[in-house]
């Protein structure tokens, strides 16, 4: 079973640190520098606020990834245990966004050593004059694949919302449900 990150509304104060977070450790540059104003500020998950609770979205890693399975070209993969996007391959189609059930994907534009990624061959106009058009990617939450310390946003949250779920803990949850619904079963018999 896939680990995944979950967050718990009752802790989440929507400050969105999580957010800046998840930009740092994605990030090949210093966001924080003095002048960056084209930085790729893309965070692979998002706080919804609303008035009675705050709360990340990010994706659940699902096990039978509904947008790996609606993706045309095989760009959505499960690579040890996280459902990957390989951004090298993902043509923008949105087929992914339609399919995740949480609303975890976001399209975003494609950045390439700090500077946007142009389509070559496909124009759009603007002011009676033809431009290449800006290359959009799928992107949501990948666990901070490869990072020491595991995901960004989990160790970043200053109010300890986020927990990784890992296999185990399902599964003992689970079990523990049953046995749970068990004794009910044996209280109402007798």
């Amino acid at each position: 079973m896939n680990a995944f990150v979950i967050a718990d509304p009752d802790k989440c104060i929507g400050c969105r640190t999580c957010e800046i977070a998840c930009v740092v450790a994605h990030s090949e540059k210093n966001i924080f520098t003095a002048g960056n104003c084209d930085i790729e500020f893309n965070p692979r998950l998002h706080v919804v606020k609303t008035a009675q609770v705050s709360a990340p979205i990010q994706c659940r890693q699902c096990e039978d990834a509904p947008c790996a399975n609606a993706c045309p070209n095989g760009s959505i993969v499960n690579k040890d245990g996280v459902i990957y996007i390989n951004k090298d391959t993902c043509i923008g189609c949105k087929t992914c966004v339609i399919a995740c059930p949480f609303g975890a994907i976001e399209l975003v534009q494609e950045y390439h050593n700090g500077e946007k990624v142009l389509q070559e061959g496909l124009k759009v106009e603007r002011e009676n004059k033809l431009f290449f058009k800006e290359k959009i990617i799928a992107n949501k939450c990948d666990l901070c694949m490869g990072r020491e310390g595991g995901p960004a946003c989990v160790e970043a949250c200053p109010t300890d919302a986020f927990k990784i779920v890992k296999s185990e803990e399902v599964n003992k949850s689970i079990k523990d449900k049953r046995k749970q619904v068990v004794m009910k079963l044996a209280n109402v018999i007798k």
